[in-house]
């Protein structure tokens, strides 16, 4: 499914699916599991890039290590609010990220504006965000 939607854009740069191991290492580490939309497209590709190398959803591996570094920053705790509610899988290419709500669980997503701080919803679910997403070419479609 995930393949057949990024197909719909030119310019779309798709991996290898992310392995088996690699998405429980990622539960493992996080502590949390995946959500399923998500789980389910990093085992079809680890990751897409739009235009100009943006990465709209970033790989298994890369989604563990920005959470791990978002929730462990103690510069972080002194000038944001807690990350500990949001799983980021992908960003703009400027610092703004995209997350999903992780407590409670939700498939919506949200916009985490690294200037401000405010955190916005943006779509209903993955498959809506990807369409806005590459549509715009990466671009600030959400604002």
């Amino acid at each position: 499914m995930w393949r057949e939607l990024a197909s719909e854009f030119p310019d779309v740069e798709l991996q290898d699916p992310a392995a088996p191991d690699v998405l429980a290492a990622v539960e493992e580490q996080l502590g949390q599991q995946l959500p399923g939309s998500l789980r389910e497209f990093l085992t079809e590709t680890d990751g897409i890039e739009a235009d100009y190398g943006t990465e709209v959803v970033w790989s298994a591996e890369k989604i563990m290590e920005e959470n791990q570094s978002f929730r462990r920053n103690a510069e972080f705790r002194d000038l944001y609010m807690s990350f500990e509610a949001l799983l980021f899988f992908g960003d703009n290419g400027a610092g703004d990220q995209f997350a999903f709500v992780r407590t409670p669980p939700r498939d919506d997503i949200f916009v985490w504006d690294h200037e401000t701080d405010s955190r916005t919803w943006v779509a209903s679910s993955l498959e809506s965000y990807l369409r806005s997403a590459l549509a715009s070419g990466g671009e600030d479609w959400y604002r």
